[in-house]
């Protein structure tokens, strides 16, 4: 059978991409502080957002008066998306019939493989940046102690996420509606006293996080339960012992968000992307390769609708 050309190997193929594009890693959960936004350009500057939808403006205007306008983000720090792409691999050995196009099944099992490294890799990205202290400022972070970290006794959960949530409130005037919860801090809410004083009435017989969204105030709760491993093969949890709260953007139809629209944050992704690029077959390897490509990267464009609780599931 002859090799495809490379100008046939680019095209996409449409069935694996729309299985790509909706492609979840079970624990991860960077998405929902990062949701997609699409971009037409690899490099540029990240939309931010300051106070100009709170401001009270003059609508009003005399018949012939000019009409005010009002422009709404600016141009921060640049982004650089670096292109990404992997190649997932069908050998013959896995079909009944040597060199002939893996079914859908096969086909999707193999590039489910490779997704999950690009999901792993978004997901540390994600952490990264919204566990990076340094963005932000001192009325959106909180270092728990030994005495305030969550498996202490004396330690009072509920109060430092309302705390957050109104310090992110007070900024941009939207309280938090995600909360990222790392397994450390997750666990420790399980025996700590003040929330289980809190849900003793429920019926449930462990902390659970829909319960934990209700009693803050939260449209979502989430735990990050990704681990990555080291060169030494050590595992440990990408999103450490840390807590974070955010406001997040709703869709503004359907799934889809608009990088225009305040939110703590959006992975830029490059339109159209992930996707698979139609097969070709590689006598050496004596296999069928599908090419996936993934160019995004995420971004913080509202840093005060965020808080950081550090050290929260510390013991």
């Amino acid at each position: 059978m002859s090799q495809q050309t490379p100008k046939q190997a680019r095209i996409i193929d449409p069935i694996l991409t729309t299985h790509a594009q909706g492609y979840v890693r079970p624990g991860n959960v960077g998405k929902f502080l990062f949701p997609t936004a699409e971009v037409n350009s690899l490099g540029g500057q990240v939309i931010t957002f300051g106070k100009e939808g709170f401001k009270r403006y003059a609508t009003k205007r005399a018949p012939g008066a000019a009409t005010q306008r009002v422009q709404f983000g600016h141009a921060g720090e640049k982004y650089s998306i670096i292109p990404a792409a992997l190649e997932a691999l069908v050998p013959d050995e896995l079909q009944n019939e040597a060199q002939q196009v893996p079914g859908i099944d096969l086909a999707s099992d193999s590039v489910d493989l490779v997704l999950d490294v690009f999901e792993l890799e978004h997901e540390c990205e994600c952490a990264d940046l919204a566990r990076d202290a340094s963005r932000y400022d001192a009325n959106h972070k909180l270092q728990l102690t030994s005495t305030t970290r969550w498996s202490a006794d004396t330690s009072t959960p509920t109060s430092d996420v309302f705390a957050g949530s109104e310090a992110i409130r007070s900024t941009i005037g939207m309280r938090a509606n995600v909360g990222i919860l790392s397994p450390s801090s997750f666990t420790a809410l399980q025996t700590n006293k003040d929330i289980l004083d809190r849900l003793k009435y429920t019926s449930r017989d462990s902390v659970t996080t829909d319960m934990l969204a209700r009693l803050w105030n939260l449209q979502n709760v989430y735990v990050g339960d990704a681990l990555v491993a080291n060169d030494q093969d050590d595992f440990s949890d990408v999103w450490g012992d840390d807590v974070i709260l955010a406001y997040v953007a709703p869709p503004t139809g359907g799934n889809r968000r608009s990088a225009a629209r305040p939110s703590y944050g959006y992975t830029y992704t490059m339109r159209g992307n992930p996707h698979v690029k139609q097969p070709y077959y590689e006598n050496n390897r004596a296999s069928w390769i599908y090419g996936v490509q993934a160019d995004r990267t995420p971004v913080l464009s509202g840093i005060s609708g965020g808080f950081l609780l550090q050290g929260a599931g510390a013991r």
